[in-house]
């Protein structure tokens, strides 16, 4: 699937970006990648979520996580499918730890060991959950900021509680979020350089850590190795310049840095699940297809709070902006 890359433009004093997303039905695969961590509700209707090879199916209440700079695609399997998404940076939570286990890890086990709700009461508490994260973004009262980060991680203990995987990442570590500026650097390497071939001693260096000491990291806090994190980006951008240019599929190897066609072929299929000729046709023809409206979102232009007052708590008092139009940003739509 295309990883489009979102830029939401959040920074420490504007770390938060979310609302409500209302999509068409029926619609493509719709698709994208961002530097927030994201937390879903889905509120109505029914929807499958897609992780490169996992795919989950939400009915209301449902929620799930998805970690920074990770691909991931959506679905709706019915009419009225609206959902909560609420993306922000780390430090807006913090190092908040629950009985031992960091809201980080939860982010960075695999997708198909990240922890999901089990029965009615659970996606019942939610939804409530996210009624009232709706009222504060909405009213944007004194303290809103704070009232959200304190939503999100209601919603995150939740799945705590339900949650003890026999290989979790962080078990015997602690997965802190200061740790992540570490290895910042060499993510946003990555990001501004898709086609450079990026040595592990290279992102080491640029990080002034060790190999070993960077491998670790890497791996704990982002739940993939670096050189897999690597392909994930040369393979986004591939699919970009797939749909985007009228390259033949050499040059666009060749200018992704693989050895030759053969070799994109097999890294493509294996995350992309067709090859490349094919996934250009399908996504050319359904380039145009928008999937989805936002209806009621909180951008980082709305809202701002001083300097002095941000934390890790995010709990400043802040200047609320009059809210702006909708925004009419289109994510990619693929088949």
């Amino acid at each position: 699937m295309l990883a489009r890359i979102e830029d939401y433009h959040l920074t420490p004093v504007r770390p938060f970006h979310g609302g409500v997303i209302e999509h068409t039905y029926p619609a493509p695969l719709g698709t994208d990648m961002h530097q927030a961590f994201e937390v879903g509700v889905l509120l109505s209707g029914q929807e499958e979520r897609h992780f490169e090879d996992t795919i989950v199916s939400v009915k209301p209440g449902d929620m799930w996580l998805c970690g920074a700079w990770e691909p991931h695609g959506w679905r709706a399997s019915a009419a009225g499918t609206r959902e909560l998404v609420l993306q922000f940076l780390p430090d807006f939570l913090g190092e908040e730890v629950f009985d031992g286990i960091s809201w980080l890890s939860l982010f960075s086990a695999p997708p198909e060991q990240r922890p999901r709700l089990d029965g009615e009461a659970g996606r019942k508490e939610a939804l409530a959950i996210a009624k009232d994260l709706r009222r504060e973004m909405r009213e944007r009262r004194r303290g809103w900021l704070a009232a959200v980060r304190l939503g999100i991680l209601r919603l995150l203990l939740m799945l705590t509680r339900e949650w003890d995987p026999e290989d979790l990442p962080g078990r015997g570590y602690t997965v802190r979020t200061g740790n992540l500026g570490k290895i910042m650097p060499a993510v946003r390497l990555v990001h501004s350089h898709p086609t450079r071939r990026l040595s592990l001693n290279e992102a080491a260096a640029t990080c002034g850590l060790s190999v070993s000491q960077f491998g670790y990291l890497f791996r704990h806090l982002m739940g993939l190795s670096f050189g897999k994190f690597c392909m994930r980006v040369r393979l986004a951008y591939v699919a970009q310049l797939l749909l985007t240019t009228n390259l033949a599929v050499d040059p666009i190897a060749e200018a992704a840095g693989f050895s030759d066609a053969s070799h994109l072929h097999h890294a493509f299929a294996q995350v992309y699940g067709s090859t490349p000729a094919r996934y250009r046709t399908r996504g050319q023809r359904l380039a145009d297809g928008r999937g989805y409206e936002e209806i009621e979102i909180v951008n980082v232009e709305d809202y701002d709070i001083p300097r002095s007052t941000t934390s890790s708590t995010g709990g400043g008092r802040g200047r609320t902006k009059r809210p702006k139009k909708r925004s009419q940003k289109r994510r990619a739509n693929v088949e």
